[in-house]
């Protein structure tokens, strides 16, 4: 038994009779869909139209965020005139050109989904994209009728890192937020999973791999990860 397993043994040992996971909430953007991919081809083409380089640390800064606020800090890291609207729409006039032909669901996405269904449970997107990039997205890949619904950053006073969305998930689908699955690519969705204190498992990307993800139960290489099919089972390894 490797490390990682039995880490999750010992935890699981210590779980109270009768736990299981009642829900899950999925991030979307680089957790379902590679849309971080896009977003940093996105990103270089701004700042190129601009005659700067899109930084890494810049970049970084912004995974996770809602647009408004990601966007706030690439103004003032590249100290840019434009708003943060304005950045918003170009950007979404560059997605409409690249989505059609780019756009593509995260190795293990279908097989999850297929595992949360057979168990009858319920689920959502809980995303800081807005919902009409959402409803697009997911729709592209014919991922919109697979989910409950969607939530956004537009639908609940505070995005990540703060719990809102979570919590606003958690109340829509009747669970009570310890017994929602929380899968989440990045930190900054890790922290607003676990301030919600739910049942955060994180699967980072090349993004994001070296980033903290203090708090998580785990980290998953990709949804594939047989630990995630067995955690659906109700704790039975």
């Amino acid at each position: 038994m490797n490390n990682d397993i039995r880490r999750v043994v010992d935890r699981l040992s210590t779980a109270r009779e009768g736990f299981a996971i009642q829900a899950v909430a999925f991030d979307m953007d680089g957790l379902m869909l590679n849309t971080e991919d896009l977003y940093e081809k996105v990103g270089h083409i701004l700042m190129q139209r601009r005659g700067k380089r899109y930084r890494d640390e810049v970049r970084i800064q912004m995974i996770g965020l809602a647009a408004r606020q990601a966007f706030d800090i690439l103004i003032v890291e590249e100290e840019l005139t434009d708003s943060w609207s304005e950045l918003q729409s170009e950007t979404d006039l560059i997605f409409e050109e690249i989505l059609p032909t780019e756009l593509r669901a995260m190795p293990g996405l279908v097989g999850m989904l297929q595992r949360v269904e057979s168990y009858g449970l319920p689920k959502c997107v809980a995303t800081s994209s807005s919902r009409a990039f959402a409803t697009k997205a997911l729709s592209l890949v014919g991922m919109i009728d697979r989910v409950d619904f969607i939530i956004t950053a537009e639908d609940v006073p505070r995005g990540k890192p703060y719990p809102d969305i979570y919590l606003a998930a958690a109340d829509r689908m009747s669970v009570s937020v310890d017994r929602m699955l929380v899968l989440e690519d990045s930190p900054k969705g890790t922290e607003a999973g676990v301030a919600a204190g739910a049942y955060v498992v994180s699967v980072p990307n090349e993004h994001t791999r070296n980033g903290n993800f203090e708090g998580c139960k785990w980290i998953a290489d990709t949804l594939n990860d047989p630990r995630l099919a067995e955690l659906l089972k109700g704790f039975q390894l």
